[in-house]
């Protein structure tokens, strides 16, 4: 049996940065070829779930070539998150925290059911 792996990525304009769980975190420019290494790395994962936050659209690349690649990514509200992330007593808040928050997030709320799902071939 696989152990079961959530990411979370806070993409920002200049920075992807990654959680995993379990795992590490790491960060990586925000760029064509960091994505593609991004797909790769996520990719030899095999991650039950990607989470991501919508932000004005710098989400939509990475977003597609994880769905591309058939990787299980969805893009949740961040409202919710933030809510999640205080009721989990986590107030502080950089791009690294976010991004750990969004890998728990997926764990805990299974944000796949009921809610946009983005695979290839469509949603």
């Amino acid at each position: 049996m696989n152990p079961l792996v959530f990411v979370g990525i806070n993409v920002s304009q200049a920075h992807l940065d990654i959680a995993v769980r379990p795992g590490a975190s790491f960060s990586i420019t925000h760029d064509e070829p960091a994505i593609a290494t991004v797909v790769e790395q996520l990719c030899a994962l095999n991650p039950t779930l990607i989470v991501l936050e919508t932000t004005g659209g710098m989400e939509i690349p990475l977003t597609s070539a994880l769905a591309t690649a058939s990787l299980p990514v969805v893009v949740v509200n961040p409202r919710q998150v933030r809510e999640f992330a205080k009721a989990s007593g986590h107030l502080a808040k950089t791009d690294a925290l976010d991004a750990q928050v969004l890998a728990q997030f997926g764990e805990v709320m299974s944000p796949s059911r009921g809610r946009s799902r983005m695979r290839r071939g469509g949603p």
